[in-house]
């Protein structure tokens, strides 16, 4: 009887857009559905003017952080990482190395070698953030990337997306404008399902 999503329509261009809106007001299923992960039950969501399902150009330029993750009990954060970058088709000759630079971009070098499960709250988001950025995507999906992190890391998080974000497509959803006041380009406001 609700539409969680409605009538939406926005072409989106390189830049970060900031999703901002109160909870429950659609944010997370509309990104979803921009994920692949949810069919829309009318209405098609387009990369470079083609439908997203069962398009692989899509998959292989696309990241999504989630709002919540499941890890493995038993993978390391790096041995996670490695196992995303084979997943996500990113060549084993440069693996190492982007993992090694998003370890030190989210401040994850000293726990690369713990259990994941081990891990505070903000410590997982970031190993979640991590793995969104693994095949350097040209659209970045965020769902709440913030949540969990100390001031101190939201800044860091906020220059380095701010720093990447020239060539790229990053959706940045959140119920927080302090979290986007500062670096998106754009901003669309989203409320009962409509933008």
């Amino acid at each position: 009887k609700k539409f969680a999503v409605k009538d939406i329509n926005v072409s989106l261009v390189p830049g970060i857009w900031g999703l901002l809106g109160a909870n429950g007001a659609g944010k997370t299923t509309m990104m979803r559905m921009m994920a692949g992960i949810l069919e829309p039950s009318q209405g098609r969501v387009l990369y470079d003017g083609k439908d997203i399902r069962n398009n692989y150009e899509y998959r292989s330029v696309f990241g999504f952080l989630p709002q919540e993750i499941q890890f493995s009990k038993e993978l390391t954060v790096y041995d996670y990482l490695n196992y995303v970058a084979a997943l996500k088709d990113v060549s084993p000759d440069i693996t190492k190395k982007r993992i090694n630079r998003l370890l030190s971009v989210l401040t994850l070098e000293d726990v690369k070698n713990k259990k994941i499960v081990k891990l505070s709250g903000g410590m997982k988001r970031r190993v979640g953030i991590a793995q969104a950025m693994l095949n350097e995507p040209s659209v970045l999906i965020l769902d709440e990337p913030t949540a969990g992190l100390d001031p101190g890391e939201r800044i860091r998080f906020r220059n380095f997306l701010a720093a990447t974000s020239s060539d790229r497509i990053i959706i940045l959803s959140t119920h927080i404008v302090s979290d986007i006041e500062d670096i998106a380009d754009h901003v669309m406001i989203m409320k009962d399902g409509e933008l």
